[in-house]
């Protein structure tokens, strides 16, 4: 069968699927209690942030060299991505609020509120939800998300 463009046999839809369509996988960042990085969005691959990063210059350049190996990846070498049971990331709930037409500096600072409300007497949360912001925005303008 010849394509008309890069797409690989295996990624086509048959005529009788095409309500039943797979979502493409994403490059997503993710911060947790002990894992900071990118992950996949279909799969458990992962690339950490490596510790000590703190130049943006080369936040910029572990993000590129993130997203290379991202492409590369096969998501068959990797088990199923299980949705989690914990808290919601505070990027997340910034990209939710991007997704619900916010401008993405209004959606940081409303998280950022939220969080203050949240926890209150919890400085360290709130410091975390103001670094995950700031980074989102950084990372943003950097055109990788």
């Amino acid at each position: 069968m010849q394509l008309m463009d890069d797409r690989k046999p295996d990624r086509q839809t048959s005529p009788e699927k095409t309500t039943e369509k797979k979502p493409a996988r994403e490059i997503q960042w993710s911060v947790e209690r002990n894992f900071q990085g990118w992950t996949c969005s279909q799969c458990e691959w992962n690339y950490p942030v490596p510790t000590l990063l703190n130049d943006p210059e080369a936040k910029n350049a572990y993000d590129r060299l993130a997203s290379g190996k991202f492409r590369e990846h096969k998501c068959a070498d990797h088990p199923t991505r299980m949705t989690g049971v914990g808290p919601e990331s505070f990027t997340s709930r910034i990209r939710k609020m991007v997704a619900h037409g916010y401008k993405p500096k209004d959606a940081v600072d409303l998280v950022v509120q939220e969080v203050a409300i949240e926890h209150p007497h919890e400085p360290k949360i709130l410091d975390q939800a103001r670094a995950e912001g700031e980074d989102f925005l950084r990372r943003l303008r950097a055109g990788l998300i």
